[in-house]
């Protein structure tokens, strides 16, 4: 098995060899495999050039013991697979020094945020793990786990109750406080998460709340790296190239990026080193990724469910999706996009599309297909709302949301059921299901305010166009996908 005594296996796939075991600086909460081919893995990097004490500790919140157990089974060392065209290739990761699993290991969680050698407090939680009212950006308080820990602020389940209560333990004992960096794709994650976890301590503590927005610095990042779940060939593939068993590798595509607003008063690793791009603003190049790559990867996965495409690559395969998905991208959201002048849309679009045809990946759309609640505002909505703002035309842009409407009554064309995984999936499914009309449908899932505005719902063009996709979706997602991708 792959630990920290088996070095002779795997320095030849490490970048150094020498390697000197950092302190812990940094805590992450949601220690998925986005975290450990992103984050982790550049931190590796910036301590092999610049070294420094950036040991991670990572935090699951699901309650499941059994990520950690097989992390620390092996002293937290993990390969990453990255799958390109060109072979694979491994590498083994060293940066993760502890993983802890919530609620059993909520006291060592806590003795870390109160130890000021704990620099940077980061997270991948997902836009469901910050607790907000999707309405208006403050903390849910109707939803269980905040009323939980406002009830119980010293055995906090939620990201605003723990970041609070660690918060809370460094005032109180007087010590500056750590940086607060969210890693996840959602819009201004920084500003977002920084909102949540005020209004929550206000109503929790008011002097506390202005100590964090007085103290507390919330940087906001941009975050890009395709990162499928592992399956049994990638655990083959480490083990391949290793001559050791690694039970959690993590697989990945070679292409990654990192933009991050540079505001760390309490220091952070040397990340420029490893290739992120620290920022003044990271604005522009969220909204690009939003809307580029999110948008048009959440596109591609309900029409997948929908015409039985399993994969990214197979789908973007099919000729007339990837004309679909490559207009989409260059008519409908390219024109609502203010970049640096440096930034070419062209060049970032055709990148997409080959990234997305890598077959080596083997994404599966049905992953991709999650929390579409949360994930269709900031990637799709947003977009549909500027150009009906400056009166231009949105058919593709409400074809993914009409495939996103079809995808909920949990069948695809071919009859294959199939699990909808959302928060709100209760309430979508129902109003999906009991809609025997697209007109019915369209006007059924308009009505979740937790999705779609007042404004946008009631907006008329946006309920033409997307009963108009939703009549053609009914025909088969094959032939609405060509009648769109064929559109002047």
């Amino acid at each position: 098995m792959l630990n920290r005594s088996s070095t002779a296996s795997f320095d030849a796939h490490c970048l150094s060899p020498r390697w000197q075991e950092p302190a812990i600086g940094i805590v992450h909460l949601g220690i998925g495999n986005f975290h450990r081919a992103h984050e982790a893995l550049y931190t590796e990097e910036a301590m092999l050039v610049q070294t420094g004490d950036w040991g991670i500790c990572g935090v699951t919140l699901q309650g499941d013991v059994s990520k950690r157990d097989a992390l620390m089974a092996q002293g937290g060392l993990y390969s990453v697979v990255e799958r390109g065209p060109d072979g694979v290739r491994v590498t083994v990761v060293r940066s993760l020094r502890e993983v802890l699993a919530m609620p059993f290991d909520r006291a060592r969680l806590f003795e870390l945020l109160a130890d000021e050698r704990v620099r940077i407090v980061s997270l991948t939680v997902t836009e469901k793990g910050y607790c907000r009212d999707p309405q208006t950006g403050d903390a849910d308080f109707t939803h269980p786990g905040v009323a939980h820990d406002l009830a119980h602020p010293d055995e906090p389940g939620t990201v605003p109750g723990i970041l609070c209560a660690g918060l809370k333990a460094r005032r109180d004992a007087g010590q500056p406080p750590f940086t607060v960096l969210s890693c996840d794709n959602l819009s201004h994650n920084g500003d977002a998460l920084r909102q949540a976890v005020c209004s929550f301590a206000r109503r929790l503590d008011p002097a506390l709340a202005a100590w964090i927005e007085t103290h507390v610095a919330f940087p906001s990042t941009m975050v890009d790296r395709i990162v499928p779940a592992t399956t049994d060939a990638d655990r083959e593939a480490a083990q391949s190239a290793l001559g050791v068993r690694d039970e959690v590798p993590v697989p990945c595509e070679p292409f990654r990026q990192w933009v991050i607003e540079d505001r760390f008063p309490a220091g952070r690793p040397a990340w420029e080193t490893a290739g992120a791009q620290l920022v003044d603003d990271v604005a522009p190049f969220e909204i690009a990724k939003l809307r580029m790559l999110n948008a048009t990867h959440s596109t591609l996965a309900y029409l997948s469910m929908l015409a039985g495409f399993e994969t990214i690559s197979d789908a973007i395969g099919h000729a007339a999706l990837r004309k679909l998905i490559h207009a989409m991208m260059a008519r409908e959201i390219a024109p609502t996009l203010a970049v640096p002048a440096s930034f070419d849309l062209a060049a970032y679009r055709d990148a997409l599309l080959n990234r997305y045809a890598n077959p080596a990946l083997k994404h599966r759309c049905a992953q991709i297909a999650m929390d579409g609640s949360q994930k269709m505002p900031p990637r799709i909505l947003s977009t549909i709302t500027a150009r009906l703002d400056a009166g231009q035309p949105i058919e593709r842009l409400a074809l993914a949301v009409a495939a996103w409407f079809t995808f909920l009554r949990g069948r695809a064309d071919d009859g294959t059921r199939y699990a909808i995984s959302d928060p709100l999936a209760a309430r979508l499914t129902r109003a999906a299901e009991s809609a025997d009309t697209p007109e019915h449908l369209v006007d059924a899932l308009l009505a979740v305010s937790d999705v779609f505005p007042a404004a946008l719902a009631g907006n008329p063009a946006l309920r033409e166009a997307l009963v108009g996709a939703a009549t053609k979706l009914a025909s088969g997602a094959l032939a609405a996908i060509e009648e769109y991708a064929n559109l002047d």
